[in-house]
């Protein structure tokens, strides 16, 4: 169970389904992106692939046409 915390903590590691939901992208799409080396960066623990949810934030911000 994630804590009030963790929901809001910038470096919270999250599951591909996670970051793909909080993306509101298809986790297929964020696969894709990974294999053209593209998207937001990622950590790879093992076979694991996480998100920091700041690389998240700070993917969009960057992608964000004013």
């Amino acid at each position: 169970m994630q804590t009030a915390n963790n929901r809001t903590d910038p470096d919270t590691l999250l599951t591909e389904v996670q970051a793909a939901d909080f993306l509101n992208l298809s986790v297929r799409t964020l696969q894709a992106w990974r294999v053209k080396v593209t998207g937001p960066r990622f950590v790879r623990a093992g076979r694991a692939i996480r998100y920091r949810r700041s690389d998240l934030i700070g993917w969009i911000d960057a992608n964000t046409v004013a």
